[in-house]
């Protein structure tokens, strides 16, 4: 199947074995549940296969959005957002021995903090010990932020309280919600060349669905400021960044920002001036 014809949001690489696995939220389904597309190409796709299927009395039952997964002492770990009616929505963490699957909830509950509304948290390993970055939705306190906590060595529980490293408001070209919100999605981390980290979220501008950068220069728990100009403008966002099999730096992300017409897109980019840049 062709890219074009994939309806998917807040889409995830991971290359593995001159592969491209393709993960994404799937908004259509009947069934909650998490697929994966593989492909050589970026533009054409073998049919999805499951990558998580919900085993029975698993909490949540709606909202499987935006899982990401990453290789980490020799195993596969899906950082993905869940919700029920009676709990908040938070990320949870799975596990599975091969790339595609299947995985399997590794703990009985999310890591973030069960009376927050919280989403797409994002995974980092800085000198050895693991952290995650997540939202704490602007539906529960109006201006949405970002927070850090450090991981246990087995990924299973938070260790650290949840702080604060970046609010949206405080963004110069983000756009309210709903008059008076303003919305955290995406987050994700990229370690530039000279060690300083960009942090690539999304929120909404005057052109509708963007994605913005903010920047620590000396690493996770280091204060993150905001880059003035936005990466990408135009109706796009929920991104992340790998490298493909010709060593190309690439941004992914959904594009147009409408239920039904999403579809997954790839930019190359580029470090430039201590910040990245879109190269076509």
């Amino acid at each position: 199947m062709k890219r074009t014809d994939i309806n998917v949001r807040d889409p995830f690489v991971l290359v593995e074995d001159d592969t491209y696995y393709m993960f994404g939220t799937t908004m259509s389904l009947k069934k909650q549940k998490f697929l994966v597309w593989k492909s050589k190409d970026l533009e054409e796709f073998e049919e999805p296969i499951i990558a998580f299927d919900p085993p029975e009395g698993f909490w949540s039952d709606r909202d499987f959005w935006a899982p990401e997964v990453h290789k980490y002492k020799g195993k596969y770990y899906m950082f993905a957002s869940f919700k029920s009616e009676a709990k908040c929505r938070g990320t949870q963490i799975l596990v599975a021995d091969k790339v595609e699957g299947p995985y399997k909830p590794l703990t009985d509950e999310p890591y973030t903090p069960r009376n927050w509304e919280c989403l797409d948290g994002t995974f980092y390993v800085e000198e050895g010990i693991p952290y995650s970055i997540f939202a704490h939705e602007w539906v529960q306190i109006k201006d949405g932020t970002f927070c850090l906590v450090q991981l246990s060595g087995d990924l299973k529980e938070a260790v650290s309280e949840p702080r604060t490293i970046l609010t949206a408001s405080e963004a110069p070209w983000i756009s309210p919600i709903n008059g008076d919100s303003y919305l955290t999605d995406g987050p994700f981390i990229y370690k530039m060349s000279d060690s300083s980290l960009i942090l690539i979220w999304s929120s909404f501008s005057d052109t509708g669905y963007t994605i913005g950068m903010a920047k620590s220069t000396n690493g996770i728990n280091e204060p993150f400021i905001h880059v003035d100009k936005p990466l990408y403008k135009d109706d796009g966002g929920h991104a992340m960044i790998f490298k493909d099999l010709n060593g190309n730096l690439m941004l992914t992300f959904h594009r147009p920002n409408t239920l039904t017409q999403e579809r997954p897109f790839f930019l190359q980019i580029e470090e430039h001036d201590g910040i990245l840049r879109v190269v076509h």
